[in-house]
């Protein structure tokens, strides 16, 4: 527990960084960028197009019909741009989200390493390729659950507490690896996953929750057409904000605790007793001579004052 409300604070203070903060930003000048080179190419044809739909539409002839009455016949030519932009603003947002994801939970992993364990050992255990195929099978046993659970939906306390758990599940199981694959083996990241699993579903359960923070300015930028130029950005920054302090919460925790069973598996070697560090994890642990190979090999830890 004091490793988790450390780590949290910890994550809460780097969101200060100018380095964080800069991140954070960089989606909303992707997205005034991709917004921009869409627009300046296929505006015209959209807004036309998305005309003639309505304009054709026997449903809404009487809506047209009423707003003439009302003496709001004008208000038809706004319809058109504004199905337009609600219906591109969220794939460009999540496009470019998705871009700065990319890179920003290793760029801030990387952030912590150097300020507090500039010493950690980089053993790469897992690739790009590796890291994409994780997440693509973790968001896949996600939805099966989701969808396996659905009848259970009826029940008013389980309708709030399981999509929690189960995205909570999928946020822990693909930033919990991204996080470990640059600096932990294989063996490491599966005893780490599987010591602190309750300490990281509740990391990912609580950024899971907060993520919806963005969602209820979305909605009310949905509500408000004229406001929609306003929240859209502020959504989109939030949402960013909440995915860095994600990063760095999930950064912070299983950094401290990968430094944590190396000096441990130092420890056990330095007293002459090599201690199966996985035993109570139920996880296969590697070789003993693996393991002291790994502690010869650990540098020195430099950490934050």
């Amino acid at each position: 527990m004091r490793l988790l409300i450390e780590s949290f604070w910890r994550a809460a203070f780097y969101c200060l960084y100018p380095r964080v903060i800069f991140l954070s930003l960089l989606p909303l000048v992707l997205t005034v960028v991709l917004a921009g080179t869409l627009g300046y190419w296929f505006w015209d044809g959209a807004v036309g197009q998305v005309r003639v739909w309505l304009e054709a539409s026997s449903l809404l002839g009487s809506v047209w019909q009423w707003l003439e009455q009302v003496g709001a016949p004008n208000l038809k030519t706004v319809v058109a741009p504004l199905l337009v932009i609600f219906a591109v603003t969220p794939a460009v947002v999540v496009a470019s989200l998705l871009a700065v994801s990319f890179f920003m939970t290793p760029a801030l992993t990387r952030l912590v390493a150097e300020r507090r364990f500039a010493g950690l050992q980089r053993k790469q255990g897992g690739t790009a390729l590796q890291s994409v195929g994780w997440t693509l099978i973790s968001l896949l046993l996600a939805l099966g659950a989701l969808l396996l659970t659905l009848p259970l939906w009826l029940v008013p306390p389980l309708a709030l507490v399981l999509p929690a758990v189960i995205w909570g599940w999928l946020t822990y199981r693909v930033m919990a690896f991204d996080v470990l694959a640059e600096f932990a083996s294989p063996p490491e990241r599966q005893s780490l996953m599987a010591r602190h699993r309750m300490s990281l579903l509740g990391i990912g359960v609580l950024t899971g929750l907060m993520g919806a923070a963005p969602s209820l300015v979305w909605a009310s930028g949905a509500l408000f057409a004229a406001a929609f130029v306003v929240l859209i950005p502020v959504a989109i920054w939030i949402y960013t904000l909440v995915f860095a302090f994600s990063s760095l919460w999930f950064a912070h925790f299983a950094l401290a605790a990968l430094h944590a069973l190396r000096q441990e598996v130092v420890s056990d070697f330095g007293k002459g007793d090599v201690v199966d560090v996985t035993a109570t994890t139920g996880m296969p642990s590697p070789h003993a001579a693996e393991r002291l190979a790994s502690a010869h090999e650990l540098p020195e830890h430099r950490s934050e004052s």
